[in-house]
């Protein structure tokens, strides 16, 4: 694990207040779903009242996401002594509209425009992340044991290019952290052979369990794009090489990911933004209670050209159905 600068930015608070304010607003106007097409939409004119500074933070990140990938947002008016039980079973979403709700649909606005998948909780724009009783072994958002490394959704064709991962609650002893790392910190130590193996296409990323049985794996390079630069497309868990030179490539990938990521205690009101096309992610290890008080965040995806997956898209709604 490396200590690195991060982007870390508390907003002042009167502009905390604005945000605030025109987040209670939107939920004031909000019909019953938060997936309503009338409230995204109302979410995406909101977002242009929001503080300068807060949008130009965004659009800055969202030009260029430095060294690390990650934006933390932290002190958004998340009170977890106002919220009810954490949610405990498979597949929970946030289908009633409520204040983190608003906020995650304002902020993915100023990212791109939020989307899901039909076939990961029936494409809930706001997703639950939580411990479920029984799944401690699960490789998903349900799970409480080491979350491996990965990029979302690596194999599909149209992955997000952000996750919003909003802080609810922490959970008890503060032990659960979220892990980031950067293509732009593994690169420099990767050599060269394993640089020129990684970015071919002889790799093969299955599904997520979260996925069920929607989807099918593809054939991949993991770095593509500027090799000086590239993009980053892994899942520790789901990616398999067909290579021998693929496999050793593997290998020294994972090593180097291991020195290289970086990690954080969310707390309530931080918001994590991970830039999916250069940054994977993963959690630690922790321990739930199941008291209704366990960890609670709440996660969005952002698509910066969402025409891209147009065919993916009935009626140019905001869910991918294949």
């Amino acid at each position: 694990m490396t200590t690195t600068e991060q982007r870390v930015t508390e907003l002042a608070r009167l502009e905390l207040e604005d945000v605030s304010r025109i987040a209670r607003s939107l939920l004031e106007r909000a019909p019953g779903r938060v997936d309503d097409p009338a409230w995204v939409a109302d979410a995406r004119r909101s977002w242009e009242e929001t503080p300068g500074r807060l949008r130009s933070l965004v659009r800055e990140f969202r030009r260029d996401s430095g060294a690390d990938g990650r934006l933390l947002l932290t002190g958004l008016p998340i009170r977890p002594e106002d919220l009810p039980d954490t949610p405990m079973v498979m597949g929970s979403v946030q289908r009633t509209p409520a204040l983190p709700a608003a906020l995650l649909m304002l902020i993915a606005h100023g990212l791109g425009d939020p989307a899901s998948f039909a076939a990961e909780k029936n494409g809930a724009l706001v997703q639950d992340i939580v411990p479920v009783p029984g799944q401690e072994e699960f490789q998903g958002n349900a799970g409480w044991v080491e979350l491996t490394f990965h990029t979302e959704n690596a194999f599909h064709p149209h992955r997000p290019d952000y996750v919003l991962l909003l802080c609810l609650r922490t959970d008890r002893e503060g032990q659960a952290e979220l892990r980031t790392c950067c293509s732009r910190r593994v690169l420099p130590r990767l050599t060269a052979r394993t640089r020129e193996a990684l970015a071919q296409p002889e790799f093969v990323t299955e599904p997520p369990p979260s996925f069920g049985e929607g989807g099918t794996g593809s054939m991949h390079g993991i770095l593509t794009g500027d090799p000086e630069d590239p993009d980053f497309c892994y899942d520790e868990a789901a990616t398999r090489a067909l290579t021998a030179s693929g496999r050793a490539a593997l290998e020294e990938l994972r090593t180097v990911i291991r020195n290289s990521y970086d990690g954080v205690r969310l707390q309530a009101g931080d918001l994590a933004v991970v830039d999916n096309r250069v940054t994977l992610h993963g959690r630690s290890s922790f321990v739930p209670r199941f008291d209704g008080r366990d960890r609670w965040l709440q996660r969005m995806f952002a698509f910066t050209d969402l025409r891209r997956s147009r065919d993916h898209r009935p009626a140019d709604g905001n869910v991918l159905v294949k």
